[in-house]
């Protein structure tokens, strides 16, 4: 009789071990199913990325623009700002 229980305990822990392999938390589908969301997420945060990048190249055009409008406005039309003293030196 001992002889026969060998085998059949044998046999259900590889049961439950293809069980937890095909079913359980960490089975192939669900590591699968983990792998494509994130691929998934990983296209979403290059794209994320890509937007980021862009505003920030518009912000810094932006600022350099203002720079140079202030610094043509000064130098062609000698603007000042408020509480500025324009001064002109004569040659």
């Amino acid at each position: 009789m001992g002889n026969r229980l060998v085998p059949i305990v044998l046999f259900a822990l590889l049961v439950i071990v293809q069980a937890q392999l095909w079913f359980g938390p960490g089975s192939l589908p669900h590591v699968s199913e983990l792998r494509q969301e994130l691929a998934q997420q990983k296209q979403a945060n290059e794209e994320a990325n890509r937007r980021v990048e862009q505003l920030s190249a518009e912000v810094n055009d932006l600022k350099e623009g203002l720079n140079m409008v202030e610094e043509r406005a000064r130098h062609e039309l000698g603007m000042v700002k408020a509480n500025e003293i324009f001064v002109q030196i004569a040659k």
